[in-house]
């Protein structure tokens, strides 16, 4: 049995324990959900212990792997360029759209009080409306220590990054010790991530018992809604793909489109990007013509380091959850999470979806002001668009490509 499927199985379990016990005895059923919220939120704690050195770590190797990719050639530094600029739009589209479109479902005050019951942890951070002025001077921390230690993930971050650009400035021998070092700890840490996953439908189901024993169906009809905006907004950026493919890569939809097709449905039926790849490669080849040079070194590149989709899900999830809790989230940490969203998503491709979801999410939610205990039951279902999350991954990078290839031909031509 798949480790998602546990982790469904628990939560099945626990919100059909938590309903019954609703229905049976109200009070009764908030004894119990006392009794063993203390057990999810000690899950909880073990997820997020690994955050601050897992992230830190990522960015740093994340950055350095970035640059030799970059320092391999004018190609290589075109895809660069234009990895992080659809990873940005597609960012700064779901932080503009995923509040309106969960604006759109009432949300139940019973709600937001189950969760503060439920899955309040210690490393919840203080919510409210931020300004420009006080979310720009946190942006560097005074204290990169001190910043680690808060889990103030914005500033750590920032701190990664001087970091981790600064290290490749250094003497290369010094650097690769560096570099290894750094991506040892990431891989401790995920061993430790995946320790604790292993009782993650322990977890989910006293987290999911706890909530719903008070909140009843509110819980469960909260995280459709969630799992429901994020297959729009996929499908919606997936779509977006085409007018940067015409407007940018110059391509035509009458010869995109089609050429799309099996790379797609490959991706919708195995949900990997990876197992795609030669459908990519055939068609940028055969149906779309794009010089050899180009797709052999870009499309690769797309799948080990570019993913839509990963920055767009971090967003949506910490605005769900401002709206779960009756939030306004103010501009200023809409547009921080988007850019942090990008930051982290280029450095956590390689990991495993379920290792990777607290690392990458905690940060943007924190980023946002929202509370991340609800991270914990939106591990359960956020695995269920992971085909449409796939198929917006694939759609990016033959645009990617086909952007890449227009600015190659431009360069051949004037030469």
């Amino acid at each position: 049995m798949s480790p998602t499927s546990r982790v469904l199985i628990g939560l099945v379990l626990g919100a059909a324990g938590g309903l019954a016990l609703a229905a049976w005895s109200p009070t009764n059923a908030v004894h119990v959900a006392d009794a063993v919220q203390p057990f999810g939120r000690l899950w909880l704690n073990a997820l997020q212990m690994t955050v601050v050195p897992l992230v830190f770590a990522l960015v740093v190797v994340g950055v350095n792997t970035a640059s030799d990719a970059a320092a391999s050639g004018r190609i290589a530094r075109r895809a660069i360029v234009a990895f992080i600029l659809i990873l940005t739009g597609g960012a700064l589209f779901a932080a503009a759209v995923a509040p309106r479109l969960f604006a759109l479902f009432p949300h139940n005050p019973s709600l937001t009080t189950a969760l503060e019951s439920a899955v309040a942890t210690h490393a919840t951070p203080v919510t409210g409306a931020v300004g420009w002025a006080e979310w720009f001077n946190g942006i560097i921390p005074a204290n990169a220590i001190m910043a680690a230690a808060q889990s103030a993930m914005l500033p750590l971050v920032v701190f990664a990054l001087f970091f981790g650009f600064g290290l490749t400035r250094i003497e290369a021998e010094r650097r690769v010790l560096v570099v290894s070092f750094f991506q040892a700890i990431a891989d401790t840490m995920i061993v430790v991530v995946r320790w604790v996953l292993w009782v993650a439908p322990l977890g989910v189901f006293a987290l999911i018992l706890a909530v719903c024993a008070r909140a009843g169906l509110h819980m469960l009809s909260a995280l459709g809604i969630y799992v429901l905006v994020e297959c729009l907004i996929y499908l919606a950026a997936t779509l977006l793909m085409l007018p940067v493919a015409v407007l940018w890569g110059g391509e035509t939809l009458r010869r995109f489109v089609p050429a799309l097709v099996p790379a797609q449905i490959v991706a919708a039926s195995t949900q990997s990007s990876l197992a795609s790849l030669p459908a990519m490669l055939e068609s940028a080849e055969r149906r779309l013509g794009y010089p050899p040079q180009v797709n052999a070194l870009v499309l690769p590149m797309a799948v080990s380091l570019f993913r839509l989709t990963s920055p767009i899900q971090y967003v949506v999830s910490a605005c769900f959850i401002a709206w779960a809790y009756g939030i306004d989230v103010g501009l200023a940490p809409l547009f921080a999470a988007a850019l942090l969203a990008v930051v982290i998503s280029l450095g956590s491709v390689g990991l495993p979806g379920a290792v990777s979801f607290m690392a990458t999410n905690l940060p943007v939610a924190q980023a946002m002001g929202v509370p991340v205990g609800p991270l914990g039951l939106m591990l359960a279902v956020d695995a269920l668009p992971d085909a449409l999350a796939t198929l917006g991954n694939v759609t990016a990078d033959l645009t990617a490509t086909s952007v890449v290839a227009r600015q190659s031909a431009r360069e051949t031509s004037k030469s």
